[in-house]
């Protein structure tokens, strides 16, 4: 092996994870001619001092601490979240650099309370890891050269992009190793092209099978750096007040190297949806289109409207939960989801058509209504928190405490291709149509809708409240971003970050986003119930609202259709908008 004048062995690569002994680190040799192994190092300081130095390094500790944390954690940390399907695995929020240093518990929480807004403490568990992560700020400080050789990696990203989703099974239940979660990520690294004997090896004395794992899914993040293909969130890196790089790393897939069939040149293609749409025949059912011509609602346009309002469970999220439950193993636990209500309500619906227990987590903001169609349909409701962050997180606990099958209400392509399923059927029904208006929540229809009209001449416009616009700040922004959300329609169109799944499908068939204000929801629900006895909730009406409006303006004659999506109204609320 050759040496550099500072020892390092070019060609050498790791990936690297701490572990009860110090560190964790999955060698390999970039040329192939040796195989790689594991190794357990006491000290961040002997894997740079010892008889193999990495040319480049991945290691899944955080690298770049602020003098300030605003939101939940530093912006990289927000942006992997998005990634891993609200939190299917954990990203640490890691606090600021002062807090970090601190010489004790007290003291660490004194001082991210000080330097956090909102106000944070510290968690036991991350505490314990400032001093791994103190060990590579010393490090980067002192030699900033090592700055372009040692990045900051999130296993559960890795593994993420392998799959080309969300996983499907959580690496722990109840802090014991789960076995499906285990043998999921082993095959995700055998199709990434490791070694079988690295896979399945005896982690060395120090270290468990789930640390050498995560060692392993840093190294292919590692080999991909290497090679050209890594991927930095946020992309370029930031710096803090050290000149330290903020960015967690993942990879552009290679799909020489990466065995996944659902990974193709596009992120939810025509024959996904149209496998659903066979696979969800005769659980979901045909909604009808009204056309209603030229001139309707004071347009220039030849109007119909698409009134999936009428589906089963009274919205289109059942097309996503019957392709979920029919496509995806359910545990002996069942499904759980986080809802404002619709998405709940479908998977309630969809598991108990199939025999299949569900436990739903709902925010304090669900409707009623809402909340008693899900007990209608025979799913547990458990009341999550406040909003419906607290309640998907109130999920992600549960899934990780039972095992049981998180069925996402957008950022999965099972979801995603069970709602294009619309989109296809709507196409059939009206093959001329120009262009369509949808409304956005968490992006997971417009997603499914916009993947089958892609390279179409069908024009995919989203429709988002004023008060809600994730997916418009996210194609402004060309990357997926957290914004602050009000209106009349937040149980449904209440996202806060639309996720890179949704972004990714979206950034390219989607032609833009109108926003429409409240004012001109409440009407359009107030035009449906008294011009056509439809009964719709604001989410479902805001597509219409838009045409109202002028949040879209149509061409004279232009075939414009418009969706109306969801049933689930209060019709106490509907009472009086109507009066």
């Amino acid at each position: 092996m050759r040496k550099t004048d500072d020892g390092t062995v070019m060609g050498w690569i790791a990936g690297v994870d701490g572990c009860k002994a110090g560190w964790i680190a999955a060698f390999a040799e970039l040329s192939g001619t040796e195989a790689p192994f594991l190794r357990v190092i006491p000290r961040w300081d002997d894997l740079l001092a010892g008889p193999l130095v990495p040319e480049l390094i991945a290691v899944d500790m955080p690298i770049g601490l602020p003098d300030r944390i605003s939101g939940s954690g530093r912006g990289p940390e927000q942006a992997v979240r998005a990634l891993l399907g609200e939190r299917q695995s954990s990203v640490f929020s890691i606090p600021s650099r002062s807090a970090v240093h601190a010489a004790d518990y007290a003291e660490a929480c004194r001082l991210a309370l000080e330097t956090s807004e909102p106000p944070r403490k510290v968690s036991k568990q991350g505490f314990h890891l400032f001093p791994r992560i103190r060990e590579i700020d010393a490090l980067l400080r002192a030699e900033p050269d090592w700055c372009t050789r040692i990045y900051e990696t999130h296993p559960e990203l890795a593994f993420a992009t392998m799959r080309g989703a969300p996983l499907l099974h959580p690496k722990k239940i109840k802090s014991v190793v789960n076995p499906a979660g285990m043998a999921e990520r082993r095959a995700l690294l055998l199709a990434a092209g490791l070694p079988e004997a690295i896979v399945h090896a005896r982690p060395p004395r120090g270290a468990r099978a789930d640390d050498a794992l995560d060692a392993l899914a840093a190294l292919v993040v590692a080999r991909h750096i290497a090679g050209g293909r890594g991927r930095p969130f946020p992309d370029p890196p930031g710096r803090d007040s050290q000149g330290l790089p903020i960015a967690i790393w993942t990879y552009v897939a290679d799909r020489s190297l990466v065995q996944d069939t659902a990974m193709t040149e596009k992120p939810v293609p025509r024959s996904m949806i149209e496998a659903a749409a066979d696979r969800i025949a005769g659980h979901a059912r045909t909604t009808p289109v009204m056309r209603l011509g030229t001139g309707a609602f004071g347009s220039r346009a030849d109007v119909s409207l698409k009134l999936e309002s009428l589906q089963h469970a009274g919205s289109f999220k059942t097309r996503g939960a019957f392709n979920n439950l029919l496509s995806l193993d359910v545990p002996a636990a069942g499904v759980a989801a986080a809802s404002g209500g619709n998405h709940g309500a479908a998977v309630a619906y969809a598991a108990g058509k199939r025999g299949v227990k569900a436990t739903i987590f709902v925010p304090e903001i669900s409707p009623a209504a809402k909340i008693e169609a899900i007990r209608r349909f025979g799913a547990e409701v458990r009341i999550g928190g406040a909003q419906y962050d607290d309640a998907q997180a109130a999920c992600d606990k549960f899934v990780a405490e039972t095992g049981a099958l998180k069925i996402h209400p957008f950022s999965a392509k099972e979801t995603i291709a069970g709602q294009g399923t619309l989109g296809r059927e709507w196409h059939k029904q009206e093959p001329d149509l120009d262009t369509v208006l949808v409304a956005v929540g968490g992006g997971g229809l417009i997603s499914g809708i916009a993947a089958w009209f892609a390279g179409s001449s069908v024009k995919v416009v989203g429709v988002e409240p004023e008060g809600s616009r994730a997916l418009q700040a996210a194609l402004e922004a060309k990357a997926p971003v957290t914004v602050t959300v009000a209106s009349v329609a937040a149980d449904s169109l209440g996202a806060r970050n639309v996720g890179q799944l949704v972004y990714d499908v979206c950034k390219d068939a989607v032609d833009h986003v109108a926003l429409v204000p409240d004012a001109a929801i409440t009407e359009a629900q107030a035009l449906l119930w008294r011009d056509f006895r439809l009964a719709v909730e604001p989410g479902g009406a805001a597509a219409l609202g838009a045409l109202i409006a002028g949040s879209y303006k149509p061409q004279p004659g232009e075939r414009l259709g418009v969706l109306v999506c969801g049933a689930n109204v209060d019709l106490t609320k509907l009472v009086e908008i109507t009066a």
